[in-house]
């Protein structure tokens, strides 16, 4: 009998704002779909190049593939549309004679993910059968061999749980002050890393038993270049000017100071050097391409200094609403949030530069 760490019911993940109002993750997610696009030619290429699909369809006539952490749509849809496409093009001109597969998509979040904005915002045109799977990706949630291929975009850089070292007045990791590790003591970043690094080992372990051999795992998620300091980065500043608008609130008495030092947001951003530490340390994978690109993309001339405060403040407060309201309550978000808009339409030129420096790490694997 499984435990229930490996079935996929560890920890707890911050859910994205759920429905179609204003302040959804579905009418605000632009920022992660040109993360997604940022690597679409990356994906088609390692699917072009790396991908066996007469291997892989020799054992059934069907082909199988997850995207972890998909939350609302419509990226995941985009994304998985984009994959199906790959995928069809390489079986058409590897095996030329044969019936192409029927493809299974498998959508999996959070138990609490709004699954019903979902199912009811699917491609009417789609070209493959769905399959909600609720769950923490830090666990098992799919049988042994049954994936053909595994992705994940923006959403591995939560943590199953906060560092609990972090949140102990007595500890020397203590993060008094403040709600990350940037800009913050040594020992508190060891702690993020510490926790992502377990996590990160249980998620590819579970995926390593559930993809079959050949089978394909991809990546993308937000990375710490070398060299460069967390504070410097799109995430980094992003969380910084946040934790402002929370102390400004502590020095007006809205809320207590007490209540900031118990606060931490679980996200982390990963070297390379880590990543590959921990996929070595696996061992169930080949690594066929890992980098540091531009959310934005090489060629697209889009960046963040193009989106206003406002918009700027509904991309965070869509994905990190929840998890702040059930800590501080929700008769803080409206005035958090625009306090946040307010010095976002200030710091915009900051997180273009951030661009720059190449903070989005694509990671393509092979299971051996």
């Amino acid at each position: 009998m499984s435990s229930k760490a490996e079935i996929g019911l560890l920890g707890s993940l911050p859910v994205m704002n759920g429905g179609n109002g204003t302040y959804s993750y579905a009418k605000n997610s632009t920022l992660q779909r040109k993360s997604a696009n940022a690597v679409r030619e990356k994906i088609d290429e390692a699917i072009t190049e790396k991908l066996d699909m007469e291997t892989l369809c020799s054992s059934g006539k069907s082909f199988h593939i997850a995207d972890f952490g998909c939350s609302t749509g419509p990226n995941t849809f985009i994304a998985m549309q984009n994959i199906l496409e790959s995928v069809e093009r390489k079986y058409k001109s590897q095996c030329p004679t044969s019936q192409i597969p029927e493809f299974q998509a498998f959508f999996n979040d959070q138990a609490s993910n709004d699954f019903n904005t979902l199912f009811t915002t699917l491609p009417l045109n789609r070209q493959y059968f769905v399959a909600g799977v609720p769950g923490s990706f830090h666990g098992r949630l799919f049988p042994d061999s049954s994936l053909h291929f595994a992705y994940s975009s923006t959403a591995l850089h939560w943590l199953s749980k906060v560092p609990e070292e972090l949140l102990d007045k007595n500890s020397p990791s203590f993060n008094k002050g403040r709600i990350y590790y940037s800009n913050t003591l040594d020992k508190v970043v060891d702690a993020y890393s510490s926790q992502f690094a377990k996590d990160m080992e249980i998620f590819l372990d579970a995926r390593a038993k559930e993809l079959v051999a050949g089978g394909m795992l991809v990546m993308t998620m937000p990375g710490q270049p070398n060299g460069i300091p967390c504070c410097q980065t799109g995430m980094g500043i992003t969380i910084d000017y946040l934790e402002s608008c929370f102390l400004d609130m502590v020095n007006e008495g809205i809320i207590s100071e007490a209540k900031v030092d118990s606060f931490n947001l679980p996200m982390y951003a990963a070297t390379l050097e880590e990543m590959k530490e921990l996929i070595q340390r696996n061992g169930s994978f080949n690594v066929e391409k890992m980098e540091l690109t531009m959310a934005n993309g090489e060629s697209n001339p889009q960046s963040y200094s193009s989106f206003s405060g406002r918009i700027l403040q509904m991309h965070l407060r869509a994905g990190i609403e929840e998890i702040i309201s059930k800590h501080f309550g929700t008769e803080i978000i409206d005035d958090l949030f625009d306090r946040y808009a307010m010095k976002a339409e200030d710091f915009s030129h900051r997180l273009q530069s951030s661009e720059r420096k190449g903070a989005l790490m694509f990671v393509v694997l092979k299971r051996k």
